[in-house]
């Protein structure tokens, strides 16, 4: 069972909660709480679609079964893997910004255990996504990663932090983002396996380069120089 207490939603109370985290999360874009509260609000249908594509693939059915967590307790060792690895490669893109894996708010307002891990796992393989596509975490790096997610979930909390995301750059960020990043993103997001469907924890003592051709990934490229902000 997913950790933290659930809070069962009529209709309207899920709106309200709904409007109240995107107006929230706009305002304040680095209150992932709202965030969260917005994407479960929004995103049933999309978590249950996830859920049944998980259902039929093998490796997706072995994480419904075994309920791995991306936290400490359990991804720990990634630290200790050699450095061409897509643990290692975790590892140093988690320490390089100070982040831990254990930041993430739990799941309240999903009906069921199922659909609540489901959403939690999206979650805690954000960070994963970010190592596999070699994306930063600044303002342009977040859209593009959430133009892949939605490509890859359809949640439409991804849609609108794409759309937030790009009402907060200034002029030169946001020609870099469309010229640069987006076709790129629609690209690599269409490209890729079912990445829901991925035991990751299982892959992290092989090379990286091998996983993202195994996972048909294609890592985001380098800016023009002359555009970096």
């Amino acid at each position: 069972m997913i950790e933290g207490a659930r809070v069962r939603l009529n209709s309207w109370q899920k709106v309200a909660v709904a409007v109240g985290s995107a107006v929230g999360a706009l305002l304040d874009p680095r209150r992932a709480d709202l965030i969260a509260a917005l994407g479960e609000t929004t995103g049933k249908p999309t978590f249950e679609r996830v859920l049944q594509r998980m259902k039929r693939s093998p490796e997706g059915r072995a994480v419904l079964l075994e309920r791995p967590r991306v936290i400490s307790a359990k991804v720990g060792h990634a630290w200790d893997l050699p450095a061409n690895t897509f643990g290692a490669a975790y590892a140093k893109f988690m320490g390089s910004r100070n982040f831990s894996p254990d930041d993430r708010p739990p799941v309240r307002f999903l009906d069921t255990d199922e659909l609540a891990y489901v959403a939690m796992r999206a979650r805690e393989v954000h960070d994963l996504w970010h190592t596999l596509f070699g994306l930063p975490t600044n303002l342009i790096g977040e859209s593009a990663l959430k133009v892949i997610e939605f490509e890859q979930m359809y949640l439409p909390m991804c849609l609108m932090s794409v759309v937030g995301g790009a009402a907060r750059f200034n002029e030169k960020q946001r020609k870099l983002f469309f010229k640069h990043y987006f076709p790129w993103a629609i690209q690599a997001g269409m490209q890729c396996t079912d990445l829901m469907c991925v035991y990751y924890e299982q892959h992290f003592d092989e090379d990286l380069a091998d996983v993202r051709r195994q996972w048909g990934i294609i890592p985001a490229p380098d800016p023009p120089k002359q555009n970096v902000a």
